[in-house]
């Protein structure tokens, strides 16, 4: 996933760490072996380059994964797109390693017709996903949440009642520390922010996922592009937040949910998340000039 992971036990002092450490990253494996676009034989770029109308057999991780994005995609409308690789690529930012670039406006309809979550079929036993033409998934913000969950349940199955799992910033933590306290974190903000007040979380079986537009992005004649773009108009989000924070009781759906409401912008993103009592910080941009904000259910999680 182009990241690091770390994972800190609370255990027996004769607890081997070789083969959990081995477990760990053969999970991780998995992940990528599946969802990554970056490497040419996984399944998903197996389905990208799918004939139309053909059906592409699904493992259930991968499965479990499209179904959660297509939901958050509907529930977002669109803010948040499982199928936008082929904006991703266009842009810049997709493992074909294609520099950064301003697409022209054609060259954007011609992506945006390929794009659309709706057009996405599923069908069970066994599962596959349908092929419809020109559809090209990418589940980069939501498969590395995914993958902490996958690790957290790997340690639960080998016995490991207390753990903090990270991946790339996403983290759950589940249990206690060995002095009996919770997991605490602290919460990220924008490169070079200046919090006043830590924001610290106690992660007692929740998870907490950061997306930003700060992280990864390029610059044109004085104007910022970021990574993170908008399925709805083809281009980079404007006047998005710098950082938003969701907490959830899995990491899948607070990486997913984060980028969706940092796709939606700092005023209606907020709204959103605040109407569907999703737990959501939002860091504004320095051009904003406005503050922080929380909604009520991420200030309940706060830790005391």
């Amino acid at each position: 996933m182009g990241t690091r992971w770390r994972v800190c036990v609370a255990g027996d002092a004769r607890l081997a760490l070789r083969p959990l450490h081995d477990a760990v990253q053969a999970t991780l494996d998995r992940v990528v072996s599946q969802m990554s676009t970056w490497e040419p034989d996984s399944d998903i770029r197996r389905y990208n380059r799918a004939e139309a109308g053909s059906w592409q057999a699904l493992p259930q991780p991968f499965d479990d994964v499209l179904r959660c994005a297509l939901e958050i995609a509907s529930a977002s409308g669109g803010a948040y797109d499982p199928t936008v690789g082929p904006l991703v690529d266009l842009w810049g930012f997709g493992a074909d390693r294609n520099a950064p670039r301003i697409p022209d406006p054609g060259e954007i309809d011609t992506a945006r017709a390929r794009i659309g979550w709706q057009r996405i079929a599923l069908r069970d036993a066994p599962s596959a996903v349908l092929q419809p033409g020109g559809a090209a998934l990418d589940l980069s913000a939501i498969a590395k949440g995914h993958g902490v969950d996958a690790v957290a349940a790997c340690l639960r199955e080998r016995g490991i009642a207390d753990a903090l799992v990270e991946v790339g910033g996403e983290l759950l933590g589940y249990g206690h520390k060995p002095d009996g306290s919770p997991w605490r974190v602290l919460v990220e903000s924008a490169p070079g922010a200046d919090d006043a007040t830590p924001c610290v979380l106690s992660l007692g079986g929740f998870a907490v996922a950061t997306s930003g537009v700060h992280w990864h992005r390029f610059e044109r004649d004085g104007r910022t592009y970021a990574h993170t773009l908008d399925p709805r108009s083809g281009a980079p989000v404007e006047n998005a937040p710098a950082a938003v924070t969701v907490i959830a009781d899995d990491a899948m759906r607070a990486d997913g949910w984060a980028t969706a409401l940092t796709v939606m912008g700092f005023d209606d993103g907020f709204a959103f998340a605040r109407a569907r009592g999703l737990a959501a910080r939002f860091v504004p941009a320095e051009a904003l000039g406005a503050g922080i904000r929380m909604t009520p259910a991420f200030l309940d999680r706060l830790a005391s």
